[in-house]
């Protein structure tokens, strides 16, 4: 597994269950297009390219690079970098026939070949957990104690939490536990708990 501290951005849910057996990291799928009018979405990735930095990873095809030009007209330089997998042309097993340029996309590259390009964009590599952060990770029995998971109007609390970190309100209790160790310590959760506890 290679430990990223920059956040991966892809296209599409199939790419990032890809990355997820090569990544320990935060990995957000744009939904392809999507991105282009997902205003939640954009904010969340601008702040966590201020926070910990991004790294885009798309299709080698025309779609791709209109999405990581979007995407490179939102961010700061210093803030983003870029992964290009090489062109390869094939078929994705779960499709029927190939793309339109007939190029494999992330989800159908070979993993060697994904780790190479991954190393080749600068991104910072192997940071062990500790190094990365040094306090306490935020978990989920923090997020069921503090009643925004498991418990009676979870989902309103969660909301609320949501809302003041100005999260997407349809991000699950795993993916908002991602973001949150990404955005803040521990301690910092605890203050923005806090103020939301009825």
């Amino acid at each position: 597994m290679i430990q990223l501290k920059e956040a991966v951005i892809v296209e599409g849910k199939y790419d990032k269950i890809k990355l997820s057996s090569l990544i320990d990291g935060l990995i957000i799928d744009t939904g392809g297009f999507q991105i282009f009018n997902d205003k939640e979405k954009l904010a969340l990735i601008r702040r966590l390219a201020e926070t910990r930095g991004i790294l885009v990873l798309t299709d080698s095809d025309s779609a791709g690079f209109l999405i990581r030009n979007h995407l490179n007209g939102m961010i700061p330089k210093g803030k983003i970098k870029h992964a290009y997998i090489p062109d390869i042309f094939g078929k994705e097993r779960r499709k029927e026939k190939p793309s339109k340029e007939g190029k494999l996309g992330v989800e159908g590259i070979p993993q060697e070949i994904l780790a190479e390009v991954i190393r080749r964009a600068g991104v910072d590599c192997g940071i062990s957990k500790e190094k990365a952060r040094p306090f306490r990770e935020i978990t989920k029995t923090d997020l069921f104690e503090w009643g925004f998971s498991g418990g009676q109007d979870s989902r309103k609390k969660r909301a609320a939490l949501l809302q003041e970190l100005k999260l997407p309100e349809h991000m699950s209790p795993n993916a908002l536990l991602q973001v949150v160790n990404c955005l803040m310590s521990y301690n910092e959760f605890c203050e923005v708990a806090k103020r939301l506890k009825y």
